[in-house]
């Protein structure tokens, strides 16, 4: 079969490659673009590892076809921090130790920026929702939720109150 050519933009710079008819945007983001942030975790579906935003939506890029971001726009975590300075987001996961092995992290931060984008002040109710799609084995939710929460205060310029339930 014939390769695919597909023109997106990757965190805000073009990206133009050939595809794979079929070919998970996961595995054209890993070995075609290079941007190892997305993980392939299940390649089902149910870990949300794989999470990136397109057009600003969360999507799962296992499940996601690669011809199908023609034209669009694709985030992924390694567009999040802006040169040297991490993303509101990062500093918050890292000072809250809302990480251990990291496999879940660019899907959480991914989600929660979508999140963020679209509702700057959540409630701890919305951020749970937002996160529901992408598993954790190891942190536990709870550091993560606050995290997001942190990072949100931070971005409306107001204190953080962790661990406030």
């Amino acid at each position: 079969m014939a390769k695919t050519p597909v023109t997106f933009t990757l965190n805000d710079a073009e990206a133009a490659l050939f595809v794979d008819p079929g070919a998970a945007l996961v595995d054209v983001l890993r070995r075609g673009a290079g941007d190892l942030t997305p993980k392939q975790g299940c390649a089902q579906g149910t870990c949300g590892a794989c999470t990136v935003l397109i057009d600003g939506v969360p999507h799962l890029s296992c499940l996601t076809l690669a011809e199908t971001v023609q034209g669009r726009h694709v985030e992924t975590t390694s567009g999040l921090a802006g040169g040297p300075d991490l993303h509101p987001l990062q500093k918050a996961f890292i000072e809250g130790f809302a990480a251990q092995c990291g496999f879940c992290t660019s899907g959480m931060l991914m989600a929660a920026k979508s999140l963020l984008d679209q509702t700057p002040d959540p409630t701890r109710d919305q951020v749970i929702e937002a996160i529901s799609g992408n598993l954790c084995r190891c942190t536990g939710y709870e550091p993560i939720v606050d995290a997001i929460l942190t990072a949100a205060a931070e971005m409306q310029g107001r204190p953080a109150q962790q661990g406030v339930r």
